[in-house]
């Protein structure tokens, strides 16, 4: 078993036994047939992943790792908001015909806010004070921007980064208002977790602890028989991580760069619908 499975088992148990239901109350999300998409959370889910140790990937289940990378990059890396940059289906629900998804995630990470340095967008500010004020505690991402949120076809849901130095190690914060625990929880952890080590890498540091922050960590009613099941499933030791240490720009960084070696999995297929 993983830490992640650990983890991931642990959280999943407590939502199950001791969540609470908003059956009955007014709700946005909804199945494909029209149904309310109805849910049972938890809130105020604290996870600790050391990623010196392990990389947090379950084995309860295949965790897309390159699919996660390549949406990181598209967002972190391209600063883009248009599906048409992003060599997979993950934002197909919530794009217009153009492809845009409004002015949400990437586009809010590239937008340049003037310092007495001088001009950066959110990337390149971290990676600026990572190099040159590593001290600093104010090394924060924050893509939870009030005044454009009518603009976004969606709202963030991994919405701030904080990034901490600590001797050597990069440690950071992922604080996330919703997941939902089936369909992107350890997807959004992987993706996190690759980002910290991006980032340490390129600023001569190792990669330290990541601590997942959700707000509302939550089942979806017709996921509740699929997760139960994943829970029982047969595990496997973590894999080795494996980044291209011959990188040292942030932008050089391809989804080729990383690789899980030795990745074992639970091969049943795990097919489920996503609440819209």
């Amino acid at each position: 078993m993983s830490y992640a499975d650990k983890v991931f088992t642990d959280n999943v148990r407590d939502i199950l036994e001791n969540g609470v239901s908003d059956e009955g109350m007014d709700i946005r999300p909804k199945w494909e047939d029209g149904a309310p998409a109805h849910t049972i959370k938890k809130f105020g889910i604290v996870n600790r992943y050391d990623l010196s140790k392990e990389f947090p990937v379950i084995t309860l289940r295949r965790t897309f790792f390159k699919t996660a990378v390549k949406e990181l990059l598209w967002i972190w890396q391209k600063k883009s908001n248009n599906i048409h940059d992003l060599d997979a289906h993950i934002w197909d629900s919530w794009a217009d015909d153009t492809g845009s998804i409004g002015k949400a995630y990437g586009y809010q990470l590239g937008v340049k806010h003037h310092y007495p340095e001088g001009d950066f967008d959110q990337v390149d500010r971290v990676l600026y004070d990572l190099k040159n004020n590593p001290a600093s505690r104010r090394i924060i991402t924050n893509i939870y921007n009030h005044h454009d949120l009518s603009e976004m076809h969606l709202y963030p849901c991994a919405y701030s980064m904080t990034f901490n130095v600590s001797g050597n190690k990069l440690n950071a914060i992922l604080n996330q208002r919703s997941q939902d625990m089936l369909a992107a929880n350890n997807f959004n952890v992987c993706q996190y977790a690759v980002l910290v080590h991006m980032m340490a890498q390129v600023s001569g540091l190792e990669a330290g602890e990541l601590v997942h922050v959700i707000a509302d960590a939550h089942i979806y009613d017709r996921h509740i028989p699929i997760i139960k099941k994943i829970i029982e499933n047969e595990t496997y030791p973590a894999p080795e991580f494996v980044i291209d240490k011959s990188v040292t720009d942030f932008y050089k960084f391809t989804p080729d760069s990383f690789e899980l070696k030795n990745y074992r999995y639970n091969t049943d297929e795990v097919k489920f619908p996503v609440a819209i």
